[in-house]
């Protein structure tokens, strides 16, 4: 307990970062308790109301109420947004440390098509695939996923290079471990630490980018409350109802400088001689 106060101490920018996290996590869990209405009801005698009882933030142009679609929005960003980091999490660092540990003509192969991918910038193939499979929030994540891997597999495999040539690995060969032994037992705890730091900082990139193709109206569709959509669809009122824009845009960026600020933290706690 006593480490654990001392911890906090040390670090009381990650505990409160990961308190701002935690309140995020809470509000997703409990947002059908917190949200004082409907998000998908509809109501045109509403419309474009300013705040009110029954509104806090006002209405949207379809008489919605803009705090509850921005609650659930915030649900609909984040279960993305996560679901997309642990699916080009788990992809990108599987290929690269087999690419990286066995080598030979796959690793090649791997390596060659990362490159044809990092030859287009990642949000416009993003976009050209999306645009073959059809806009969808599942569609979304699979292009992402499909652009995103590669980051992950090179600096998996970059990592995995420079561990296989460890005394320790030669020595555990030596003693008749198994390949998938020294993979699991000393290469993945070694190389997981720098890779859920690169994670927690995607966090924010892969949030934008969902939400940028959501603003494109690719992404998740209407009616369905996501904070890139809701900016899209308060585009149009931005002179006459700016906070139609200005909520989403503002829970974008704080949420975005959260998990950016929580990367940076990890990994000067797990890394604190690394300079950038």
């Amino acid at each position: 307990m006593e480490d654990f106060i001392l911890f906090i101490k040390k670090n009381k920018l990650f505990a409160f970062l990961c308190i701002l996290v935690l309140i995020l996590a809470l509000m997703c869990l409990f947002v059908p308790y917190i949200a004082p209405n409907d998000p998908l009801k509809t109501n045109m005698a509403n419309s474009l109301q300013g705040r009110s009882s029954q509104f806090p933030l006002g209405a949207d142009n379809l008489g919605r109420c803009l705090l509850s679609r921005l609650l659930y929005g915030a649900v609909t960003s984040l279960k993305l947004t996560f679901c997309l980091v642990i699916i080009v999490f788990i992809v990108g660092t599987t290929v690269g440390t087999l690419a990286g540990y066995f080598g030979g003509i796959a690793d090649t192969i791997i390596m060659r098509l990362s490159d044809i991918f990092l030859a287009f910038p990642s949000i416009i193939f993003a976009i050209a695939i999306v645009g073959i499979l059809g806009a969808s929030s599942i569609n979304t994540v699979m292009a992402l996923l499909i652009v995103d891997w590669v980051k992950y597999a090179r600096v998996s495999k970059s990592l995995v290079i420079s561990i296989r040539k460890k005394d320790y690995i030669k020595a555990a060969k030596m003693g008749g471990a198994k390949e998938y032994q020294i993979i699991f037992k000393y290469i993945l705890p070694n190389i997981i630490p720098s890779l859920v730091v690169m994670a927690t900082m995607d966090l924010g990139t892969m949030m934008l980018q969902i939400s940028s193709l959501s603003f494109l109206g690719l992404g998740a569709q209407p009616p369905t409350p996501e904070w890139g959509n809701m900016l899209n669809e308060g585009k149009d009122y931005m002179q006459t109802v700016p906070g139609l824009m200005i909520y989403p845009g503002v829970g974008i960026f704080v949420t975005v400088m959260i998990f950016n600020l929580l990367g940076d933290s990890m990994r000067d706690i797990l890394d604190p001689n690394t300079e950038y």
